[in-house]
């Protein structure tokens, strides 16, 4: 793996290994908060999920699988400059280009949500077809915001600029401006939280990307973010779509957003790595059967 792309110092993910030789899954963080516009801190959402991953159990009973049956690769930090978003962007998916030409299904901790269309781009190069999978709080399909193009608040829009199949299903979103939503409920990308299953029965077999902004859960269980929004969704909403995803080719990932620093508890940080434990396996056991 390329020295260079990648900063390896630092905690490694529960049951992860630095060489990617044999390994099915390639994580890796990208710490950066650049066009952050109300609490920055993601920056260190990463190294935070790391931490404390070792405070879960390896075996995710839902699934019925084991983390200590699977060769995960921890790739560390992409080396990113510091910045505008736009060189990082670039990074990431220069990052994922690299994953992926190693065999590796790619699980991306960042880090704000401008970091995803990099690695959207290289995955979509792959898989022509795929299908983009959205959990957040907000709609992200701004055009620019407060003079970035590539702010966290445009994720989608940028990820739909390099998405060849325009397949995107936007799960639950709870804010945004009133022409988002138009666009949102005009397009069908919308999914209501009691549909979501159904709606994503279609995309079976098609390769599929899930990001996962971390502000789709409730402030109430997930405090540590820097855009909290009331209203949003527990554990057992999660649940339900990694049930879904059992029947899916779920091909590459990214949970964003973390900002553990706003947490004292820690809980955050301990959601957000389950919720990677639970990707981390989707991603390993390979296509639906």
């Amino acid at each position: 793996m390329n020295s260079d792309l990648f900063d390896t110092e630092g905690a490694i993910f529960m049951g992860a290994r630095r060489e990617p030789r044999g390994c099915a899954v390639g994580l890796f963080g990208v710490p950066y908060d650049g066009t952050t516009s109300f609490r920055p801190g993601t920056r260190f959402g990463p190294a935070a999920i790391r931490e404390v991953s070792n405070g879960l159990e390896s075996y995710d009973p839902q699934l019925d699988l084991d983390l200590e049956e699977l060769a995960i690769a921890d790739l560390g930090a992409v080396a990113i400059p510091f910045g505008a978003p736009e060189p990082v962007v670039a990074a990431v998916r220069r990052a994922t280009e690299t994953v992926l030409a190693q065999g590796l299904a790619p699980l991306m901790l960042g880090g704000e949500h401008s970091i995803s269309s990099g690695a959207v781009a290289a995955v979509a190069e792959q898989h022509p077809d795929l299908a983009l999978v959205q959990l957040d709080a907000h709609a992200d399909l701004r055009q620019s915001w407060l003079g970035a193009h590539h702010s966290h608040a445009c994720a989608m829009r940028r990820c739909l600029e390099v998405l060849p199949s325009g397949t995107l299903r936007q799960i639950a979103i709870r804010s945004g401006t009133r022409e988002e939503f138009r666009e949102l409920r005009s397009s069908g990308r919308l999914v209501p939280i009691e549909a979501m299953a159904q709606a994503l029965r279609p995309l079976r077999g098609r390769p599929i990307y899930l990001t996962v902004d971390l502000d789709w859960f409730d402030p109430a269980v997930l405090p540590g973010t820097g855009t909290p929004e009331p209203g949003g969704f527990h554990w057992p909403d999660f649940a339900v779509l990694v049930e879904e995803l059992r029947h899916h080719h779920l091909v590459a990932a990214d949970v964003v957003e973390l900002a553990p620093q706003l947490d004292p508890s820690g809980v955050s940080a301990v959601l957000a790595a389950k919720v990677t434990r639970s990707l981390l396996l989707l991603l390993g056991r390979g296509p639906a059967q």
